[in-house]
């Protein structure tokens, strides 16, 4: 599979890049692999921050609220229970939930296989030279992305992320830059373009087919 390559000032070339077939071209039968890691991107970025008082924790309740006998009435040791109003609650989240999901490696290489052939299928990948913004500006780095896609958000991938190739693109939110290593199904299926360096690319190979761990 070949597609079309980019120069540094955002110029199509006149020569394509050839993509490795085993990692492009792997369109997935059902999407049950790629669902399992969709979700659990999400479960392992999510905070724990709910919890409820049990009992022991609300406050008051120490006396008895009657006399255990005598009144006809059900027997209660304190006020907090959970079935008073005010009281404890049963079985609510302490804070120390694990809601985190773990995926084997082999399961997370297939998942974004298939998710980059997805990506390579609908024309939304893009390989780029290099990417060099002049004295980091902002405004080149919007005219540069203009070029190679000039709408919707944009996952770019390099091969070393350096404080004057980031800072051009903190001011667009609508661009996220990344490693070949920390690429994931969840930004690659969400992004409109997907911009990879030729560094990148090699590197991304030699992780995908299991080269490097």
């Amino acid at each position: 599979m070949a597609v079309a390559v980019y120069t540094k000032s955002g110029n199509k070339a006149t020569t394509t890049a050839k993509l490795d077939k085993s990692i492009f071209s792997v369109v997935p039968e059902n999407h049950e692999v790629l669902k399992r890691a969709y979700l659990a991107y999400l479960a392992n970025g999510r905070v724990n921050l709910a919890r409820t008082k049990t009992r022991g924790d609300v406050r008051g309740g120490g006396r008895k609220p009657w006399r255990q006998k005598g009144l006809g009435r059900a027997r209660f040791g304190s006020s907090r229970v959970p079935i008073w109003r005010g009281g404890g609650i049963t079985f609510g989240p302490t804070g120390q939930e694990n809601y985190s999901v773990k995926l084997p490696l082999s399961a997370k290489r297939l998942a974004l296989k298939q998710a980059l052939s997805l990506a390579a299928k609908e024309s939304k990948l893009s390989i780029i030279e290099d990417i060099a913004i002049k004295d980091s500006k902002t405004a080149e780095a919007y005219k540069l992305l203009n070029k190679i896609s000039p709408e919707g958000t944009s996952l770019i991938v390099v091969a070393n992320k350096t404080p004057e190739l980031t800072r051009p693109f903190k001011n667009l939110w609508y661009v996220k830059m990344v490693q070949p290593r920390y690429l994931n199904t969840y930004d690659v299926l969400n992004a409109d373009n997907l911009i990879i360096t030729s560094e990148a690319l090699k590197d991304l190979h030699s992780w995908l087919l299991g080269e490097s761990k």
